[in-house]
């Protein structure tokens, strides 16, 4: 019988206090409650909207020792494992880690689910024994969000990656959580459509969707909260749900899709999303255009969505990236070391197009433009264009010949309102003259989303974090978020407490718990679950 209907079913007179004190009593023996009824745990009667760290016992996690048992029973139902060095090594950490787990923080096995069921079954059977999980896709994300901080088990759900069902006339495909973007790309690019969010070229739906993750396109397109119609998520426990059905807009109830959206594997594994699809445009060109000043490419940008042009894509390259650019062979022209805005600008036909061309032209004029180039073919479009999507490869060649051979480069990102960019930027770029190190900033500069990365070398680490921590401070106190589209891990829990506050942590922290109360999928990400947990970040 549960302590509701006893307390319902049984008399409580408290004039004689006897029946009541027996009542109490009881319940008090079966919870283990030393305050009697005053002081029921929170776990069996919350009485508060949100959860206070202070408030939570240390999350009781299965014993090293027996994990390999436990994984056991999952290898008897035919689902992949595997534990070899080159696989842990791999689902550790990447070439921008910043911060690698622990010797005693490393996952002990590598989980291979091929299907929903198979997720499903898997975590039934770590939820009950308690093992800590960190889900896992592309491994291309840069903020902590894979790395393991308890000794566990990965759940890798790349071999999920079929595209299931396209509906050319809907607009909209069913995919599995492993598919990569640009392979969904090549799908769709016979049906004349296109998937709208382009994040790093080996991004897979399933960490799109945990990051929210944005990319080139999203100044036209939006992020991944705006191209996703309806998720099938596995939940800590292995329930399965589907957030919603196929229609792109929908009242009924709690909006679960964009729960999970931004949730980095914290309240669930995703294993297929319906996703809005577009046509590709049927005429797209690509302008290049130089600026003397930071601020004349930023005021473009701003009158450019004031004038109702609608490019595809806003790229702002400030100078030192357009030295790397020069630097590097990835491109076949050198470029002026000045601040550079690419954009791509498509519409249904090249009448129109150019239209807009003519309005972008004269809008960078009045803000002092130095160079304005526009291709007139696709071999054109492709070069130019080239330089912006080669701007990560020309850093890293530039970094490794000209500062040092095992150079670093610190990546993170930055959101500010549009009116805001170019003072943050001025700022940043300030802050970073002043210092020893070398930088590059790009910006998604039509959502205000900014990258500014910093070389360092061995022994620099420190120096450069405290930069960066400044950079984020900086961003916050001009009304801007600590991520656009990179998502907060393990490494920027401190700056989105400063950020939103603790009741806000505290209500995404009663989320957390609702869901799953055995705090098992990926530990320590987005904030704290362990009042114990003294970690860096």
């Amino acid at each position: 019988m549960s302590w509701r209907r006893l307390l319902t079913s049984t008399p409580i007179r408290l004039s004689l206090g006897i029946t009541a004190l027996t009542t109490t009593s009881f319940i008090a023996y079966k919870y283990g409650q030393s305050s009697i009824i005053s002081n029921p745990p929170s776990s069996l009667f919350p009485l508060e909207s949100t959860t206070k760290l202070s408030s939570l016992p240390p999350p009781k996690y299965c014993p090293q020792e027996e994990i390999p048992s436990v994984v056991k029973k999952i290898e008897e139902l035919g689902i992949s494992v595997t534990n070899t060095k080159p696989e842990i090594e791999h689902h550790t950490g990447s070439e921008f880690t910043t911060h690698k787990p622990l010797p005693n923080e490393v996952p002990q096995f590598i989980i291979y689910p091929e299907t929903t069921e198979e997720v499903s079954q898997t975590l039934k059977i770590l939820n009950e024994y308690k093992v800590p999980v960190v889900p896992f896709s592309g491994g291309t994300s840069l903020e902590g969000h894979f790395h393991s901080t308890r000794s566990g088990v990965v759940i890798d759900t790349s071999k999920m990656n079929k595209v299931l069902q396209i509906h050319e006339d809907d607009l909209d495909v069913v995919v599995q959580s492993g598919v990569n973007w640009q392979e969904l790309n090549n799908v769709l690019k016979p049906y004349g459509l296109m998937f709208g969010t382009d994040c790093g070229p080996s991004g897979l739906i399933s960490g799109m969707v945990g990051t929210n993750a944005s990319g080139i396109n999203a100044s036209r397109y939006g992020a991944m909260s705006a191209n996703v119609i309806s998720l099938t998520v596995v939940l800590p426990d292995g329930t399965i749900i589907k957030t919603k059905q196929r229609p792109r807009k929908s009242s009924a109830g709690y909006n679960l899709t964009n729960l999970f959206i931004g949730s980095e594997g914290t309240l669930g594994i995703v294993t297929e999303a319906i996703c809005k699809v577009y046509p590709i445009p049927k005429y797209e060109t690509v302008a290049v255009v130089q600026f003397p000043e930071i601020e004349d490419s930023t005021n473009t940008v701003a009158q450019v969505f004031k004038s109702g042009i609608q490019p595809t894509a806003i790229e702002f390259l400030d100078g030192d990236m357009m030295k790397c650019l020069s630097y590097s062979d990835y491109t076949t022209r050198k470029w002026s070391e000045m601040p550079t805005l690419f954009f791509k600008i498509g519409g249904i036909n090249k009448t129109v197009v150019n239209e807009n061309i003519k309005i972008l032209k004269s809008i960078t004029s009045q803000n002092n433009a130095k160079l304005f180039e526009f291709a007139t073919s696709d071999e054109e479009k492709e070069e130019l264009f080239s330089a912006r999507k080669n701007a990560f490869y020309a850093m890293k060649d530039y970094g490794k010949n000209e500062i040092h051979e095992n150079v670093s480069i610190w990546v993170t990102d930055i959101a500010v309102p549009l009116s805001k960019l170019s003072k943050v930027l001025g700022e940043i770029n300030q802050l970073i003259k002043k210092s020893s190190f070398e930088s590059i900033i790009l910006a998604h500069a039509g959502d205000g989303n900014f990258h500014a990365d910093l070389f360092y070398k061995p022994g620099e680490r420190k120096q450069v974090e405290e930069i960066v921590n400044q950079m984020i401070k900086l961003g916050i106190s001009n009304e801007g978020t600590v991520s656009g589209e990179h998502g907060i891990g393990n490494s920027k829990r401190n700056f989105l407490q400063l950020e939103l506050g603790d009741d806000t942590i505290n209500l995404m922290r009663k989320i957390k718990l609702a869901i799953d109360p055995n705090r098992i999928m990926n530990p320590d990400k987005i904030f704290k679950i362990d009042p114990t947990d003294r970690g860096e970040y």
